[in-house]
């Protein structure tokens, strides 16, 4: 069975393939920093080396096989296609020289949120390490960074703390300096509120930023929403919220999705008002993007902008975004392998932990 490196670290590579620790540095610069996963161009390392990783290796896991580029923003969403002929998206965005890779977990979602595009066709599977990294590494691999470190948001498809053990190992991989280098504070994690996976995130030694996606302030509406609700509702997600502030004294972020006449009400933003009293939290309103075959609408923008400013006149640190790649279906919640298989297992009940 052929190897996959992608998913190890430097000495990880060195004990699996019985190499020096240089060469196995040598390697893992080859696939994280320069991004080329063809043995063959690895020119400093020796050709006995090469000729062997070329017979006992894979370079990488995942083949981009669509991709998209909007005109107007230069967003570029790619359709990766894996091993078991399973697909995943994400997405590069640029905003005023800034790049963001939006990156997935999962191949499909079993939360089922009623606004997204991903649970449509239920959950396929989790993603391993070096899935989950080759992303960033694939869409990166022509960009010319000039010494500058992307950001990475875990928000694509999926759960990140559904698949817990690989995402934090992604995380340390991209942060290799070795490799890409990116800072802890450029790295971002999004949860539905999976309250098991905020209390072991705040055990983690770092600093990297948690997002949770909140979209509603009352159990009855966020349950229809978020159903993860109905496992874990408001009152236990701000305990585990609570304790994650006291343990990290880290600020982290409430993503909000502006649907129209449902949550982006003035009550829907008192509520919000309410539960974040006292919590050190910044709120990112996004106005929802279509998804076909969901019974929604986008709130208008001024509405959109009455909400934020009932969140700011109550001390609320608020940003109203502005979506780019709705016309290559790229933005917030509008991910769903659109060229991959549309059939789904049946959707699995939430594990009891």
């Amino acid at each position: 069975m052929s190897i996959v490196l992608t998913g190890m670290n430097p000495a990880e590579i060195a004990a699996e393939l019985g190499i020096e620790l240089f060469q196995g540095r040598q390697v893992f610069r080859w696939l994280h920093q320069k991004r080329r996963f063809d043995f063959s161009q690895m020119t400093d390392l020796s050709k006995a080396l090469r000729d062997r990783l070329l017979a006992t290796c894979t370079g990488a896991a995942i083949q981009p096989e669509f991709v998209q580029e909007s005109s107007s923003t230069g967003t570029r969403k790619a359709l990766f296609r894996l091993a078991d002929g399973e697909s995943v998206e994400a997405v590069l965005i640029r905003d005023h020289g800034r790049i963001t890779v939006c990156v997935s977990s999962q191949v499909g979602c079993a939360l089922k949120c009623s606004f997204c595009a991903t649970g449509l066709a239920g959950f396929r599977r989790q993603l391993d390490v070096s899935e989950i990294v080759e992303q960033p590494l694939h869409l990166l691999a022509n960009e010319s960074l000039e010494g500058r470190t992307p950001n990475i948001v875990y928000m694509g498809m999926g759960e990140p703390f559904r698949n817990y053990d690989a995402v934090m190992k992604s995380i340390r991989l991209l942060m290799e300096p070795l490799g890409l280098g990116i800072g802890a504070r450029k790295i971002t994690v999004s949860t539905a509120g999976d309250v098991k996976g905020i209390e072991r995130f705040g055990e983690e030694d770092w600093q990297v930023r948690l997002s949770v996606s909140l979209h509603a302030a009352n159990n009855e509406l966020r349950s229809k929403l978020v159903p993860f609700n109905r496992k874990y509702p408001l009152e236990r997600l701000r305990e585990a919220l609570d304790a994650y502030c006291v343990k990290t004294g880290r600020q982290f972020t409430f993503e909000w999705t502006l649907i129209d006449h449902v949550n982006d009400t003035p009550e829907a933003a008192e509520e919000l008002l309410n539960y974040a009293e006292s919590l050190p939290v910044f709120i990112n309103l996004i106005p929802w993007n279509p998804v076909p075959g969901l019974p929604y609408h986008p709130s208008p923008r001024k509405r959109c902008e009455a909400f934020r400013d009932i969140l700011v006149r109550g001390g609320l640190k608020t940003t109203l975004r502005q979506e780019k790649g709705q016309d290559i279906e790229a933005a917030c919640g509008q991910l769903r392998r659109i060229h991959g298989k549309e059939s789904a297992s049946p959707t699995p009940k939430f594990q009891e932990d």
